[in-house]
């Protein structure tokens, strides 16, 4: 899967993604991550992209022009013969990433081009152009998009095949069941600070490890985040009447 990150400050998305996981995933050649400095295809003669906002107002905006000519140049077929690609702004005003949407980017789309913004935005016009779809990753305001481009690549890369070494390492975690956090997990010693593991865990019973994991992750889930327990709790439901019903 290939990535493309249009921004001003390519050097900050390479050290972040080129660490870790996501760094020996890129060396494997199993994702493929593109940054792409906008102010390079500026036409002034200072490089500057952004300029004052038409009607007034506070600070300054990213202007429309460098960044479509960076995006022509990132979709030419010649480098870059993608077909399923998607156009993502980060913004604070997107839809709220999820875990449901990280895995429809990683099975629906071979080349997600990402578009970060700074100063106040960008200019409306390269968004109605461009963009498919604005995504944030909570509620609140950051200083540019570079930083949110990074988690969602990280979030997406990971649900792609060959990326983890064992597919298992995400398919039991917190939110992979979008309405259930993960159970709490427990490794040597097996004392620390006093407190012990969990008996079941070193029973060898595998079906009571599995009722315990169960029965922590719902525990969890209605202490911390009781909004997905209710939510939990009517799926549960639900497949139980469908399940009474089929009989």
């Amino acid at each position: 899967m290939r990535f493309d990150i249009m921004t001003l400050f390519p050097d900050l998305v390479e050290t972040v993604l080129s660490e870790s996981i996501i760094g020996r995933a890129r060396k494997a050649g199993i994702i493929d991550i593109h940054s792409h400095n906008i102010r390079d295809y500026s036409k002034n003669k200072h490089r500057h992209v952004d300029d004052t906002p038409y009607g007034g107002g506070k600070g300054m905006l990213m202007s429309p022009v460098p960044i479509y000519d960076c995006y022509l140049d990132v979709i030419d077929p010649a480098k870059n013969p993608s077909e399923r690609r998607h156009v993502v702004y980060m913004s604070p005003q997107g839809n709220v990433l999820t875990q449901a949407k990280a895995r429809e980017f990683a099975e629906k789309y071979d080349d997600i081009i990402f578009l970060c913004g700074h100063y106040e935005g960008v200019d409306q016009r390269i968004i109605d152009e461009i963009v498919d779809e604005e995504l944030s990753i909570g509620d609140y305001v950051l200083t540019g998009g570079e930083i949110p481009a990074c988690i969602v690549v990280d979030a997406v890369s990971r649900l792609i095949p060959g990326v983890l070494a064992d597919a298992e390492c995400f398919e039991k975690e917190s939110f992979t069941d979008e309405n259930l956090l993960e159970y709490p997990q427990y490794t040597r010693p097996y004392e620390f600070l006093g407190r012990k593991v969990p008996d079941v865990l070193i029973s060898g019973h595998h079906a009571n490890i599995e009722k315990w994991r169960e029965e922590q992750a719902l525990a969890k889930t209605k202490a911390v985040r009781p909004e997905l327990y209710e939510r939990k709790m009517k799926e549960i439901a639900e497949n139980t009447a469908k399940t009474k019903k089929k009989k």
